[in-house]
């Protein structure tokens, strides 16, 4: 019977144990995670199913980290999700927590679009550090990024978006995600892939500020191709500021709808 230790495949006897197989691969382990749940009792392993054991406080070997990084998700979703890229269009509020909940997932690819530096204000919702003042958002994220899983692949652009250089920016890119506070910006970038990319997917977001309730965000599919995260009410404005919890709702919505367009849960 095959079985997967840290995605490595491993043959062993049928009626064989979790605990077992522990004690064979690893005795010292203070975690193991079991086709993606932790467990404290023993299991009787069955075809394929997925182990990953774990010493707390240890560093993992490179050929590993990606294995228990990857141990929580559902077994076999991880397949797909390294398969896929993405273009986020703006690193604020919404792109940098979207760039770090993909990268956490375990994206393969993250294209990652902006022209702006990181500044003081940007720190009540944005996923940047005092340190990070003044660097580019691309190159700050990056380095996020890279603390989070070293094993995405990213590509940066510090570019504006506009008509002419949308089709070319987002060619070889599986899915678009529209993270901006600019509305002509927001409007620009979905109305042209709408019109003439209509092979590509792209999740926007409109309706995110102040602290109204949470349950008001929501994901809607507004076309085959488009979908569209927030209230649809709540612009930023005065007396009605961009705040972390709301702007990371729905960030972590639309971080969610492309995880459920690459799994085909659409």
């Amino acid at each position: 019977m095959n079985v997967f230790v840290n995605e490595k495949r491993y043959e062993v006897e049928n009626n064989t144990t979790v605990f077992e197989l522990k004690e064979s691969i690893k005795k010292d382990a203070d975690v193991i995670v079991y086709n993606g749940f932790i467990i404290k009792a023993d299991y009787k392993l069955k075809e394929n199913d997925k182990v990953v054991f774990i010493k707390k406080g240890e560093i993992p070997k490179s050929e590993d980290m990606q294995a228990m990084l990857m141990s929580r998700h559902t077994p076999f979703v991880h397949e797909k999700i390294k398969q896929a890229s993405v273009g986020i269009a703006g690193l604020g509020g919404l792109g940098s927590n979207i760039a770090v909940s993909l990268a956490r997932i375990g994206i393969g690819k993250l294209l990652l679009i902006d022209f702006d530096v990181v500044e003081p204000s940007n720190l009540n919702r944005q996923q940047y550090f005092i340190k990070h003042l003044g660097m580019k958002k691309t190159d700050a994220l990056e380095k996020i990024i890279v603390d989070c899983n070293s094993f995405v692949k990213i590509e940066k652009k510090e570019i504006f978006i506009e008509e002419n250089n949308i089709i070319e920016t987002f060619k070889d890119i599986d899915i678009i995600v529209e993270a901006f506070d600019n509305p002509v910006s927001k409007a620009l970038l979905v109305n042209t892939v709408l019109s003439k990319m209509k092979n590509k997917k792209i999740v926007a977001a409109s309706g995110m500020a102040g602290y109204f309730s949470s349950n008001s965000i929501v994901t809607k599919k507004i076309k085959e191709n488009f979908y569209l995260v927030g209230d649809g009410e709540n612009e930023a404005k005065p007396g009605c500021g961009l705040m972390a919890p709301r702007v990371a709702i729905a960030a972590n919505h639309q971080a969610n709808a492309v995880l459920r367009i690459i799994l085909g849960e659409e």
